[in-house]
């Protein structure tokens, strides 16, 4: 039997909680936003609801920061419960027109923390090293098309493009479409995988055959991946991500291309990682081709 969500515990804790989540998320999808970013505010707020066993539009200003200082004091250094929470509160308050709560809220200063990211032989290691092929398969791809963990589990086999080394991201963050280049190498352990796996729609499934895999299957198996590796610095799945576009920059990519392949909205995003790395005009390519100076096509 599966464990209730925070959403769903908060709104059994608090009926009228359903009808204020309801518009929420009816307004957040209407209005665009992406299914990651509106799970993630609701979950903080459900948070809260359960704490206080009480509606947040109910809160009391200094129930509200008393709430708020706990997550800061924490959730460092990230603290991105602190800022789900803030944002969410800022959109829910000024939906139902509480202004007193909406302003009492503090504000969220952008994180100026550079990302951690993986050496070239560091992800070479993590490639290797997984015992399922389906786990080397994912990683490989995740790093090679810089993908967001929720950009890998809705692949479907249908968005690989075989012949002309791309794959079709669809409706990713800000609802974007956008396609990357994805190198020969990565393609041939993707075409070994379908042959041993054989997945029926998504690329990567889940325990259950037929349906995707799920975002803690992928954490726990990158989790073990990172152990087994002996690699000590602080990373998650979206370090892969952060190292796919750190190393196009110092093997040539300009910039603006690095932007398009990331799917940013706004290049300022992207230029982040001109802190970290280097880079001279080069055009789009994968990262795994140069990574093993392997081209298989």
């Amino acid at each position: 039997m599966s464990r209730k969500s925070y959403l769903e515990q908060a709104c059994e804790a608090v009926p009228e909680f359903k009808t204020i989540s309801e518009k929420f998320f009816r307004k957040y999808t209407i209005a665009g936003k992406s299914e990651s970013c509106i799970r993630n505010y609701l979950m903080q707020i459900s948070k809260m609801v359960l704490y206080f066993k009480c509606s947040p539009l109910e809160l009391s200003i200094d129930q509200m920061e008393e709430y708020l200082f706990q997550i800061r004091q924490n959730e460092k250094p990230s603290m991105s419960s602190f800022k789900h929470l803030v944002y969410g509160l800022r959109t829910l308050f000024a939906m139902f027109k509480n202004e007193k709560l909406y302003l009492a809220l503090p504000p969220v200063s952008r994180n100026k923390a550079l990302p951690v990211v993986f050496s070239q032989p560091e992800v070479k290691l993590i490639l290797k090293t997984p015992k399922l092929l389906k786990h080397r398969v994912l990683f490989a791809v995740a790093y090679d098309c810089g993908l967001r963990i929720s950009e890998v589990i809705n692949l479907k086999i249908t968005d690989i493009d075989f012949d002309r080394y791309m794959v079709h991201v669809r409706q990713s963050k800000h609802k974007k479409d956008r396609y990357v280049p994805v190198s020969p190498l990565a393609v041939k352990g993707i075409r070994q995988y379908l042959e041993t796996s054989n997945p029926k729609i998504w690329l990567f499934n889940g325990k259950v055959r037929g349906q995707q895999i799920s975002r803690e299957g992928i954490r726990h198996a990158f989790r073990g991946c990172i152990k087994k590796t002996g690699i000590s610095k602080k990373v998650c799945v979206h370090t892969l991500r952060h190292s796919y576009a750190t190393h196009l920059l110092e093997m040539g990519l300009d910039i603006v291309s690095l932007k398009n392949q990331l799917g940013h909205a706004d290049i300022a995003t992207t230029m982040m990682y001109l802190h970290i790395a280097r880079s001279n005009p080069k055009a789009g390519f994968a990262p795994m081709e140069m990574l093993y100076n392997h081209v298989l096509r």
